[in-house]
C-alpha cells in the first residue's frame, strides 16, 4: 500500500469489556482505573484524574471483583494511606492489556486489508503525535 496522506488515514479505535449475567465484568474503563490507582496510590485519586466520582468509581471496582470473585485492591495502612493491585489486579491488568493490543493489532491489519487508506491504532497515533498527560500522576493508556 503507498504513502497516504493524513486525510487518507484513519484511526482504529476500539471498546472491548467482558460482561457476566449481563453486567460488566471487566473492560477498558475498568483497566484505566486499575492503572490510576496503581499510579496515584489511591482510589480517590484515580476516580479524580478519569473524572468520576469516588462513589462511582468504588462501584464499579467492587461489581468487578464480586463476579471475579477476588480482590483486585487492597488498603495500605490505615484507611487514609491509600491501596494498590494485588497480584490478582496486577494479572488481570496485564491479561487484558496484552489480549487489548492483539485484538488490536488484529483489527488494524484486517482493516488494512479491507481499505484503500492506510489505518493505525489509537496508540500508535498518540506515539506519533506526542499526545501524552505528563503534568499528572498517569498518563492515558487507552
Amino acid at each position: 500500500m503507498t504513502e497516504h496522506s493524513a486525510a487518507q488515514r484513519a484511526t482504529i479505535r476500539l471498546h472491548l469489556w467482558m460482561e457476566s449475567s449481563g453486567s460488566t465484568l471487566f473492560g477498558l474503563g475498568r483497566l484505566q482505573l486499575l492503572e490510576r490507582i496503581e499510579t496515584c496510590g489511591s482510589l480517590k485519586a484515580a476516580a479524580e484524574e478519569l473524572g468520576m466520582s469516588y462513589r462511582a468509581a468504588w462501584g464499579k471496582l467492587k461489581a468487578s471483583e464480586e463476579a471475579l470473585g477476588v480482590s483486585l485492591v487492597e488498603k495500605v495502612g490505615g484507611n487514609k494511606s491509600g491501596c494498590r493491585l494485588t497480584p490478582e489486579g496486577h494479572d488481570l491488568a496485564e491479561a487484558f492489556r496484552l489480549w487489548f493490543a492483539d485484538v488490536e493489532r488484529h483489527a488494524v491489519a484486517r482493516a488494512n486489508a479491507h481499505f484503500p487508506f492506510h489505518c493505525v491504532s489509537f496508540q500508535e497515533l498518540k506515539k506519533r503525535s506526542a499526545i501524552l498527560l505528563r503534568d499528572s500522576c498517569a498518563t492515558q493508556n487507552i
